[in-house]
């Protein structure tokens, strides 16, 4: 049986706990001024950042696609095709080919960045440097990835 003097205990117990636990949130809401600080800079135009994955192993066995040959091949296909700039990045990947068999490969990643106004014009250029490598290289795929983004320069 709960007589008075316990359930005031406990009543008073409760009380200081809920105080105690939203003093924290009370006291930064009253000391911290939200209205002073400035919301952060906007930069930049709007681009749209595509990124182009490409394979080095050969589905049909044959050699792998060296740095030379893929170098030559951004020369050739891609420089022309967006002289304004690009980076490329060695990397590591691996993807599920059409056996079902997991590959692992030396890889490159793609990076172009154009206007958001440009996109129409830009998509077939991409899709011709895919198909290119795809047809040059044998190779089942060439991954693309589109984001919009600012960019400043």
């Amino acid at each position: 049986m709960i007589t008075n003097i316990t359930r005031t205990r406990l009543a008073v117990a409760t009380a200081s706990a809920l105080l105690f636990a939203g003093a924290p949130a009370a006291y930064a809401t009253l000391t911290e001024d939200k209205s002073r600080e400035a919301a952060p800079a906007v930069r930049g135009a709007a681009y749209v950042e595509t990124r182009l994955f490409f394979g080095t192993e050969r589905p049909d066995g044959g050699p792998a696609v060296t740095d030379r040959q893929f170098m030559d091949f951004v020369d050739r296909k891609v420089t022309p095709a967006f002289p304004d700039g690009l980076t490329v990045q060695d990397g590591r990947g691996q993807w599920r080919d059409r056996n079902g068999v997991v590959e692992r490969e030396r890889s490159y990643e793609l990076i172009l960045l154009y206007p958001a106004g440009r996109a129409r014009a830009a998509d077939p250029r991409i899709e011709r440097i895919r198909n290119a490598y795809e047809r040059e290289f044998a190779q089942e795929s060439v991954a693309r990835l589109d984001e919009p983004t600012r960019a400043d320069f």
